[in-house]
C-alpha cells in the first residue's frame, strides 16, 4: 500500500502558520516522491472498522492537536487576547487611550513646546487637525493634485486664490498639505490682522502656526526653513461677490515677491476650486459690517436667513492643485528692490493661478461631486 499523505485542516499553532498553509497546499503535488500519485483522495472508512493507521507515516509537526470538544467537563479553551480576531483593534484602542492620557498629562504639568510666534505642534497635529479633517475628507472630500512641487525641506512661499465668504480655503490647505505631503511638512499662514482680534479665533490661529501677515514674519519663517502659505487677494478675494467668482482680484503692491527674493526661497502657485460655492454671496449689508467692524457682512441664500443654520456650508467638491516652483534664488539679492521685477513675478504668479483655475473648472463634473 502506498504511502498516505495527510494534510492536517485545524492546525492553529500560530497565525503565521494559518498564513502559510495554503502555499504548502499549492505545492503538495510538486513535492511528491517519483511514482506517487498526483491525485490525493480522501479514505472513507468502512463502517464497524477503524482506519488502518499502521502504514501512515505521521510527524509530530503533521499531528493535529486533540481537542476534546463538546464534552462535559472538558470545555473549550478561550482564545487569548493577542490571537483574537479583534486583539489588533482592542491594542490600538489601548494605545490611543494610553497615548490620550499622556498628552493630557503633558497639558496639564505644561511638558510641551511653543515657538515664539504660539505655534503648538503637538496641540496642531492631535487636536486641531482631527477636528477639521472630517470636513476635510468627509464633506469637502478635498482632491490634492501636484503636491510632489512643494519640496521636502527648506523654506518655500506658497501663494493661493482666496475665496468662500469665510477662510476655510486656508485651513483646507494647511491639511491637505499635511496628510498628503511625504514628509508631512506644516504649513504656517499669513492672516489677517482681523483674525488676531476675535477673541477665540486669536488663540487657535497661534495655536495652528499662523502669523501676522507681514514682511518681517514671513522672512523669519522663511529662514528657518518654514513652509509659508499666503493668500495676497486678501478680503477682497474672500468677500467678492458670487457673480465674480473664480476671477483673481489685484495681488497688491507684491510683498510676497520681495520677501521670497529676500530670501531665495521658491513661489509655488496653488488654485482652489470649490471654495467660491461654500456661501454664495448674493450682498453685502455694508452698514452693518461698519458697525460691526467687518470688511465686510456677507448676505447668502441661507444667511441671514435661517439663523445659525445658514451658516453651515455647502457641501462642494474640493480640487487643491499645486503648480510648478516659481525658483528666485538665481536674482541678486538687490533684486528685491527692484520694483519692475516685482510686478513681473506677481503678475507671472497670478497669471498661473487663474489659468489653473479655469482648467479646473472645465474638468471637474459638477460643483458637488
Amino acid at each position: 500500500m502506498a504511502d498516505a499523505k495527510v494534510i492536517p485542516f485545524d492546525d492553529d499553532r500560530s497565525r503565521a502558520g494559518a498564513a502559510a498553509r495554503p502555499s504548502r497546499r499549492r505545492n503538495a503535488g510538486s513535492s511528491r516522491r517519483k511514482g506517487e500519485s498526483a491525485v490525493v483522495r480522501e479514505v472513507q472508512a468502512l463502517p464497524g472498522r477503524a482506519r488502518p493507521q499502521d502504514d501512515v507515516q505521521v510527524t509530530r509537526e503533521q499531528q493535529p492537536p486533540q481537542q476534546p470538544q463538546d464534552q462535559p467537563g472538558h470545555p473549550s479553551p478561550s482564545p487569548s487576547p493577542s490571537s483574537a480576531p479583534d486583539g489588533g483593534v482592542v491594542g490600538g484602542l489601548e494605545r490611543r487611550i494610553a497615548g490620550g492620557l499622556s498628552f493630557l498629562r503633558r497639558r496639564l504639568t505644561g511638558d510641551y513646546e511653543v515657538d515664539d510666534f504660539g505655534y503648538d505642534a503637538e496641540l496642531t497635529d492631535q487636536v486641531l487637525m482631527s477636528l477639521v479633517r472630517p470636513l476635510y475628507e468627509k464633506y469637502f472630500r478635498v482632491e490634492v493634485k501636484g503636491i510632489e512641487n512643494i519640496p521636502s525641506e527648506g523654506g518655500a512661499l506658497i501663494v493661493a486664490n482666496h475665496s468662500g465668504t469665510l477662510p476655510l480655503d486656508g485651513v483646507m490647505m494647511q491639511v491637505g498639505v499635511h496628510d498628503n505631503h511625504p514628509a508631512g511638512r506644516h504649513l504656517r499662514l499669513l492672516a489677517a490682522d482681523l483674525v488676531f482680534v476675535l477673541p477665540v479665533i486669536n488663540e487657535l490661529a497661534r495655536k495652528a502656526g499662523h502669523t501676522l501677515a507681514c514682511a518681517e514674519d514671513a522672512e523669519r519663517l522663511l529662514e528657518r526653513g518654514e513652509l509659508v502659505g499666503v493668500m495676497p487677494e486678501g478680503f477682497k478675494g474672500i468677500g467678492k461677490p458670487f457673480s465674480e467668482r473664480y476671477k483673481l482680484q489685484r495681488f497688491g503692491r507684491g510683498g510676497f515677491v520681495s520677501t521670497a527674493l529676500r530670501q531665495g526661497a521658491p513661489i509655488i502657485p496653488c488654485s482652489i476650486v470649490g471654495a467660491e460655492e461654500i456661501y454664495p454671496m448674493i450682498g453685502n449689508a455694508k452698514t452693518l459690517a461698519r458697525v460691526l467692524g467687518f470688511p465686510y457682512f456677507p448676505i447668502t441664500p441661507t444667511f441671514p436667513w435661517l439663523g445659525p443654520l445658514g451658516a453651515i456650508p455647502l457641501p462642494t467638491k474640493w480640487t487643491i492643485q499645486f503648480g510648478e516652483p516659481i525658483r528666485t534664488d538665481g536674482y541678486p539679492p538687490e533684486a528685491a528692490e527692484d520694483p519692475m521685477l516685482m510686478f513681473n513675478l506677481t503678475d507671472q504668479v497670478r497669471e498661473q493661478i487663474q489659468h489653473t483655475l479655469y482648467k479646473l473648472l472645465v474638468q471637474r463634473r459638477s460643483v458637488f461631486f
